[in-house]
């Protein structure tokens, strides 16, 4: 209760938004991390396969992250036409992005949040202080004024330590993400045209732009 009374319901709001905040970050992170691979080896191991679709579907489904995924809907569809495989690849893409971004949003709400509330928290204390000031002027104490002027000074710098690292932390997030997205673009890409060419069911060779 101390710590209520001395800095105010809203500085603990922020505190709390603060530690979610983290969590979800590093939930975020993990997930991402384990989602990234190399995918030209994949490609590469995935084509080099692919005369035995069984043995391409079961690495695919044994491999995390949305490179996996992309290729394994791709090679579910190997038979339909190049727009109908271009179609379904677009789709499992678009599901995989969404997974990513999955809580990410909370992340750029608390930055834009934070900073308001903090305000919020500012001029509810300078309110206590008008308010002090009215009922016990003109014999003001410093000591009447200290629990508004605390609230007010600690709501504005929670806001702030808390919207901050949440940018850094959503900015980081995003960079990964998109880092994500265009190894799954160019995986879609290449496995759609290796699956369409002209030539195809696939022969023993090996993948050739994975030379």
């Amino acid at each position: 209760m101390t710590i209520l009374t001395q800095y105010g319901i809203v500085s603990i709001i922020l505190l709390v938004l603060g530690v979610v905040a983290v969590v979800v970050f590093l939930e975020r992170m993990l997930s991402l991390r384990r989602a990234q691979i190399d995918y030209a080896d994949f490609l590469k191991g995935v084509c080099n396969v692919l005369d035995n679709p069984d043995e391409a579907i079961m690495l695919c489904e044994e491999t995390p992250g949305p490179v996996a995924a992309v290729a394994l809907t791709a090679i579910q569809h190997r038979k339909a036409t190049r727009e109908a495989l271009r179609e379904a690849v677009d789709n499992t893409g678009r599901a995989e992005v969404s997974k990513m971004e999955r809580r990410v949003a909370s992340l750029a709400v608390t930055c834009q949040v934070a900073p308001l509330l903090g305000l919020l928290g500012t001029l509810i204390g300078i309110i206590q202080i008008v308010g002090v000031l009215h009922a016990q002027a003109p014999l003001v104490q410093n000591t009447d004024l200290t629990g508004g002027l605390m609230q007010a000074l600690g709501s504005a710098v929670a806001g702030l330590l808390v919207a901050i690292p949440c940018y850094v932390m959503h900015a980081m997030l995003m960079v990964r993400i998109e880092r994500i997205v265009l190894e799954m673009e160019a995986c879609a890409s290449e496995i759609v045209a290796y699956l369409t060419r002209d030539e195809y069911p696939i022969s023993n060779k090996e993948y050739p732009m994975s030379k």
